[in-house]
């Protein structure tokens, strides 16, 4: 087959013409055969059976019967009429039922000449109904390439409305086999395919279009599943690899005084397992000659923050400078804080930079970084700007990264000769899957335990009728000397969600806790940076005891004498800003607890949310949980999902087929890195037109 053919424009196949072309282009993204051919069902009809009409059961499935019409009547009703076909065969009788296209129907139909019909019957009384049945006379049934299963593709209401049926498509796809003969270039190499006994690429695209029987469309399901996340892991892992070996790093080789003071006289507590584990990885990338690039994960509380500094007093022991960059500013003034607090009297000069900074203070900063007399900067997107220059950056610490674009990185790269070491941080677990898919070029360091004489949070789910005894539970806390957090969903109120919005929140809670007993905060995103800043820091330094905030607070402050965390209409929060709002508490050596209440109306999605909040306290078995149930563009947002825009795997499902695929793309890349070898020209080929263009699947053909 000829290479362009797959490139010709979808106007062209017959049946199509320019305007359907148009609406397929629109709605599905569809402009040349090649995108039609990946457009995959993503469901089967069984079309191996037909029922007699005595057989026929209420299950909801839908059926296909053999028989013939015997009479067409229009019946009026409250709106409108219907069209009502007797169809008969030898064992009974049933209705065909259609609410809309009457004239075109009655033009059509045939009486007495037998027709197969398909579609979902419903029993009224006696006799069974088959409303909009698909329907086909039974010479042509027996002419049409023979499909035991039928595929239902992804279709939209404005495809319908032009007449682009799920027929149509199976039509278009008929024709595209038709005119390439079924015959599709391979794309995967004789060993990997004879090691998992891999169907062909042309057997795979026939079955999965047009499945024989449930066994073929398995075999080709599996072959195009791994073939895509194959190619997905090829690209991360060969990227990680030229990185490895084209981007020379800065050697840090010496361990020096900055590192060793901090370790001997400054660190607050026994560092744990995991936090030793960790600084040992990024020593060796760090020692090595190679750029690194790795992420950090751990949940809120497990001492990122350390491993970072420390890192950076390895910088310091080299002659390097460090930058820490973090979303927000109150996330960026809490991480200065922290470490000025960490360093103590150590020698070392620490600045912070957001869009606050005076200008007096910048231009100190700026000509302290340029002088190299600058340690450590730390920042919000302020460090990014082209004036802010560095003597010697020498690693770069990222905090929250998925808050940043590949653009906004690529710009801290640029800030020295040779690229920084970066490393990444983040609190918002990330799944094993999920992580091998978006940060495969990563290499990967996990923090999984809690710092020594932290207590588990407490977690219960309450309905709001127990919402006095939750206030009850709340005044005991206080008086302890404790401080609680109460948390809302929304600012203002919205007809359509019946949720207490914060300001009536805000008025209740001040009547059950009077200002002469109490002092309330309150924090929400519509307020001035300088009144949020002036609220919070009246609770951090304890003048209050009460915090009435929207998810503002999601990220970031740290007040160790908070015990109680309270989410209003819990059921409306994602599980990972479930998380993230309990991380919150939990700070201090006391027991905290965090409260979900919701009201009596819950989905299955939320109850499943609210059940895995109150099992675990841990944050990766929460993510797992999550991707589960949202999947994986939501997860990440759209900045991260871009590379999964998959066509037929799914990571979440086919977790054992991702990890099988980043095996043999590791083995293949061992063995073969730059895909000299003759038995890998195809994957060579394939890659090489990938590399080209954005979507995996336009090159794989």
């Amino acid at each position: 087959m000829n290479a362009n053919f797959l490139q010709t424009p979808i106007s062209y196949l017959k049946g199509v013409g320019p305007n359907r072309a148009d609406t397929l282009g629109s709605e599905l993204n569809i402009y040349t055969y090649l995108d039609l051919l990946h457009l995959f069902p993503n469901r089967y009809l069984d079309k191996t059976s037909y029922y007699k009409i005595n057989q026929l059961q209420s299950s909801g499935a839908d059926v296909q019967v053999l028989g013939k019409i015997t009479h067409i009547k229009t019946v009026e009703q409250k709106r409108g009429k219907r069209l009502v076909a007797t169809f008969i065969d030898e064992t009974g009788q049933m209705e065909l039922v259609w609410f809309r296209g009457h004239k075109w129907i009655r033009e059509n139909l045939k009486i007495n000449e037998p027709y197969v019909v398909f579609g979902r019957a419903t029993r009224y009384g006696s006799v069974f109904s088959m409303p909009h049945p698909e329907m086909e006379l039974l010479s042509e049934h027996e002419k049409n390439l023979k499909i035991a299963m039928q595929p239902i593709y992804p279709s939209t209401e404005k495809l319908s409305s032009k007449g682009v049926t799920n027929r149509v498509i199976g039509k278009m796809m008929q024709q595209l086999f038709l005119e390439s003969k079924g015959n599709f270039p391979e794309s995967l190499s004789k060993k990997i395919r004879d090691e998992l006994k891999l169907i062909s690429k042309s057997e795979a695209l026939i079955n999965i279009h047009f499945p024989k029987n449930q066994e073929l469309l398995a075999k080709a399901q599996f072959r195009l599943k791994f073939e895509e996340l194959f190619y997905v892991q090829l690209q991360l892992i060969s990227k990680k690899l030229i990185r490895k070996q084209k981007i020379k790093g800065l050697p840090f080789e010496t361990v020096g005084n900055y590192f060793n003071t901090f370790f001997a006289e400054h660190i607050p507590f026994e560092l744990t397992k995991a936090q030793k584990r960790v600084i040992k990885e990024i020593r060796n990338d760090m020692g090595s000659n190679a750029q690194m690039n790795r992420l950090l994960q751990g949940d809120v509380g497990s001492g990122k923050t350390i491993v970072a500094l420390m890192c950076m007093l390895l910088a310091l022991d080299n002659g390097f400078q460090s930058c820490l960059m973090a979303p927000t500013e109150i996330l960026a003034n809490q991480h200065f804080n922290g470490l000025k607090e960490l360093l103590g009297t150590m020698d070392v000069n620490i600045a912070l930079l957001t869009g606050s900074t005076k200008k007096s203070i910048r231009t100190i900063i700026h000509e302290q970084l340029e002088s190299g007399t600058l340690h450590i900067l730390v920042g919000t997107h302020a460090v990014l700007e082209d004036k802010v220059q560095f003597k010697n950056l020498g690693l770069a610490v990222i905090d929250e990264q998925h808050r940043f674009g590949v653009a906004q990185r690529s710009k801290l790269w640029h800030k020295n000769k040779i690229p920084p070491h970066i490393l990444v941080m983040t609190a918002t677990p990330i799944p094993r899957t999920l992580a091998m898919s978006l940060y495969g070029d990563l290499d990967i360091s996990i923090i999984d335990e809690l710092p020594p004489g932290r207590k588990p949070i407490k977690t219960v789910h309450r309905f709001d009728s127990n919402r006095l005894k939750v206030f009850r539970f709340m005044k005991d806390e206080i008086k302890k000397g404790r401080q609680v957090y109460i948390v809302y969903p929304l600012i203002q109120e919205s007809e359509a969600l019946d949720y207490k919005d914060l300001m009536d929140g805000y008025e209740s809670i001040s009547r059950d806790f009077p200002p002469t007993e109490y002092q309330i905060s309150i924090v929400h995103g519509k307020m001035k940076p300088k009144d949020k800043d002036y609220e919070m820091a009246r609770f951090v330094k304890g003048e209050t005891q009460l915090m009435v905030a929207t998810t503002v607070i999601e990220v970031g402050v740290n007040v160790p004498n908070a015990s109680v965390m309270i989410i209003e209409s819990a059921e409306r929060f994602g599980l990972s800003q479930l998380h993230q709002l309990r991380g919150r508490v939990g700070r201090g050596a006391e027991q905290s607890f965090c409260i979900l209440l919701t009201s009596h109306k819950l989905s299955e999605d939320a109850k499943t949310r609210l059940q895995t909040m109150v099992r675990t306290n841990d944050g990766f078995d929460i993510a797992e949980v999550d991707l589960k149930l949202r999947g994986p563009g939501d997860l990440m947002g759209t900045q991260q999902s871009g590379l999964l825009n998959l066509k037929i795997a799914d990571i979440v499902k086919d977790n054992q087929i991702l990890k099988t695929a980043r095996y043999h793309a590791i083995q293949l890349l061992k063995n073969d890195p730059n895909l000299k070898k003759e038995e890998n020209q195809m994957i060579l080929r394939a890659y090489t037109k990938m590399m080209k263009q954005s979507s995996i699947w336009n090159y794989i053909s």
